[in-house]
This record gives structure tokens, sequence and C-alpha cells, in this order.
């Protein structure tokens, strides 16, 4: 699939991508701050999806499945990481959603990883607990680029 690039004909997808990026910024910084995303973000993400709609991508929203098995399984994770998947993956569709989980769970077991060895090597005791929307936010933004997206 050839990339796009920047065009008249591209500016609905450039739109989608900034608003997009937006979003998920602000999805991330209430987590960050406030260990929560409003239900409002999520709703706004999965209405960025209505820019040039496609119904193939609704399938885009079965992504936040292992999110939400994983929560009723063993816990710890919460809603607004699930709904936050399942609107990006409304934007995405079902590929590049899997690809945005991927690359977004990747980048919070390399964080982890490192957070782990520095805090060993300080002797302070490690946080047990991490915002997601920032790591799936990263992922996000990275796949929506991908394969087909606009060349900037």
């Amino acid at each position: 699939m050839q990339a796009n690039c920047i065009s008249l004909g591209n500016l609905p997808l450039l739109f989608q991508g900034g608003l997009f990026i937006i979003l998920l910024l602000t999805a991330s910084i209430f987590d960050i701050r406030k260990r929560m995303i409003p239900d409002t973000v999520c709703l706004l993400i999965a209405m960025t999806g209505l820019i040039g709609f496609q119904p193939v991508k609704l399938f885009g929203m079965l992504t936040a499945l292992p999110l939400l098995l994983a929560a009723l399984l063993w816990g710890g994770m919460g809603g607004g990481d699930i709904k936050l998947t399942a609107a990006s993956g409304i934007v995405l569709g079902f590929q590049r959603g899997l690809a945005a989980m991927v690359i977004g769970l990747t980048a919070l077991l390399l964080f982890y990883f490192f957070y782990t060895i520095i805090q060993r090597l300080r002797k302070r005791e490690r946080q047990k607990a991490f915002p997601l929307a920032p790591f799936l936010s990263v992922g996000c933004i990275a796949a929506y680029f991908m394969n087909g997206g606009i060349i900037l």
C-alpha cells in the first residue's frame, strides 16, 4: 500500500491525525495526573473515527478485548484504558489497532525494565502501577502513521 503525501485531498486525514494526537495527549495527561481518563475524551476519539469513516474500522474496537479480559481475570487495569483502546480502534481499524497495542505495551515493558534497573541502583522501592494511557498513546500515534498513513 502506498503512503499518502500531503495534498488537498488528504486534508481530512491530516485533520483527523492532528485531532487524534491532541485527544490522545489529553487522555495521557489525565491518566498521569488523576489516574483516570474521562469518558468524553474517549467519545471524542471515537467520533474522530467518523472522519473518512469506513465500516470495517469498527472491528478495531475488538482490539480492547485482551485488556478487558486481563482486567476481568487479574484486575489492576482501569476501564478508561479499555475504553481508550476501543475508541482508538475505531480510528485505526483492527490491524493498526493491534499494532498500536503491541507498540504501546512494548514501550511500557521497556520503560519498566529501565525503571527497575535505575531504582535498584538507587536502592529505592519500585512503584507498582503506572498509567497506561501514555504508552497506548505512543502506540496509537505510531500505528496511525504506519502502513499507508500520512507522511510528513
